[in-house]
C-alpha cells in the first residue's frame, strides 16, 4: 500500500522575524545552548566531532579485514544509524523545520531525541541554519551553497568543500530567535535542544554499553563503539552534508525551483529518501520527497505508518495537481501514486 494523497494548502515556512518572549527569554540570544558567535572550545569540538570518525571511516578496511568486525557490530551501526538518520530526515527537517505534519507530544520528543543522537547540533540551531538555507538557496545568504565562489572549476571545487563541511565552521552563527522563534516557544523542544550534551555522550557510548553486554566481553565493547559510534557518526554526516554538496551540484531536476537542488539517486537509501532534493526544494512543506515512480522513500513510509497509528495527523502529502504544476516541461517521468 501506499500513502493516500491529501490536499492540503500551501503551508507557509516559519516565521523569521518574529521577536520571542517566554519562560526562556533570559537566554537573549537562543534560549537553548550555545550563542550566535561560535566559540573556540566550540570550533575545537567540532574538529574532533568530524576528524576523529573519519580516521575510523580511513582504519575500517584494515581493521574489518582484520577480523574485528560481527554480526553485532553490523546489527547495531545499522540500527543506530537508521534512528538517528530518520530522525534527522523525520523530525528535525520534515517535522520542526517545515511542518510537514502534527505530531502527538511523545513522538515529538523521540524524533527531537533521535535526531540528536545524529550529533549534527542542537535541534534548534539546526532548524535555523535550514531555513535560512531555505529563505537564501544558492544565493547570497545560504550557509551552504556549493556555488558561492562561482561556477568556474576552481570555484565549485572550493564551494563543494564549503558547502559538505566548511560551513560548519563559520564562527557567525545563524540567529535561532530570528529563524525558529517558534521552537524556542515550545518547551519540550528547548528541553531536548539544551539536553544536546546528554545525547552526545549517549550516542557514543551507548553501542559500546550493548555491545559489551551482548557479547559479554570487554572487545565487544570496543568494536561496538568503533563501527557503532565512531563509522556510523562519520557516515551519517557525510551523508547529511552530501545533500548540501553534492546534490546542490549534480542530479535530476524534474521539477521547478529556484535554486540548483537536484535528486541522487544513489543517496536515496542512506539518507532515507532526503537525496530527492529537486522536488523538496519545489515542494517543502511536502512530507513526501520520492514522488515519482521508483523514489524509495524511508521516511514518508515511517511517516505513514505513524499516522496510521494515530500518532500523528495533518501529514502534507503531495497532491498530484500541485505537483504537475510544478513540473519541468522536459520531464516525462510518471507520478508516483499517491
Amino acid at each position: 500500500m501506499t500513502p493516500p494523497a491529501v490536499a492540503t494548502p500551501e503551508a507557509p515556512e516559519a516565521p523569521t522575524t518574529q521577536a520571542v518572549t517566554g519562560p526562556y527569554d533570559d537566554d537573549v540570544n537562543t534560549g537553548t545552548l550555545g550563542g550566535e558567535q561560535k566559540q573556540v572550545w566550540e570550533q575545537v569540538a567540532l574538529a574532533l566531532f568530524i576528524g576523529i570518525p573519519f580516521l575510523a571511516v580511513l582504519a575500517a578496511v584494515p581493521i574489518a579485514w582484520g577480523g574485528f568486525l560481527g554480526w553485532h557490530d553490523i546489527i547495531l551501526a545499522a540500527v543506530f544509524y537508521t534512528l538517528a538518520g530518520h530522525g534527522i530526515s523525520i523530525g528535525f527537517h520534515r517535522l520542526f523545520t517545515h511542518k510537514s505534519f502534527k505530531p502527538n507530544r511523545p513522538l515529538k520528543y523521540a524524533l527531537a531525541i533521535a535526531g540528536s543522537l545524529a550529533i549534527e547540533g542542537p535541534v534548534v540551531r539546526w532548524v535555523a541554519d535550514h531555513r535560512k538555507h531555505h529563505k537564501f538557496s544558492d544565493r547570497d545568504g545560504d550557509p551552504h551553497s556549493p556555488w558561492k565562489y562561482g561556477n568556474t572549476v576552481g570555484g565549485l571545487t572550493k564551494g563543494f568543500f564549503h558547502a559538505h563541511v566548511g560551513w560548519l565552521f563559520d564562527t557567525e552563527q545563524t540567529p535561532q530567535r530570528q529563524y525558529a522563534p517558534d521552537l524556542l516557544k515550545d518547551k519540550d523542544i528547548v528541553r531536548v535542544s539544551r539536553m544536546f550534551p546528554l545525547l552526545v555522550a549517549t550516542s557514543l557510548l551507548l553501542p559500546a554499553v550493548i555491545g559489551g553486554l551482548w557479547s559479554m566481553s570487554f572487545e565487544g565493547a570496543l568494536t561496538a563503539f568503533f563501527w557503532a559510534s565512531l563509522v556510523r557518526i562519520a557516515l551519517l554526516h557525510h551523508v547529511t552534508w552530501s545533500i548540501n554538496s553534492i546534490c546542490h551540484t549534480i542530479g535530476d531536476r524534474p521539477f521547478k525551483s529556484r535554486d540548483k537542488s537536484g535528486n541522487v539517486w544513489w543517496l536515496a537509501i542512506l539518507s532515507q529518501g532526503e537525496s530527492w532534493h529537486n522536488l523538496h526544494h519545489s515542494d517543502p512543506t511536502c512530507a513526501r520527497h520520492g514522488v515519482l515512480k521508483g523514489q524509495l522513500d524511508t521516511s514518508a513510509r515511517c511517516i505513514w505508518f505513524f499516522e496510521k497509528m494515530g500518532w500523528l495527523s495533518d501529514v502534507r502529502w503531495p497532491v498530484k495537481e500541485r505537483l504537475e504544476a510544478r513540473r519541468n516541461s522536459a520531464s516525462t517521468r510518471t507520478l508516483k501514486a499517491a
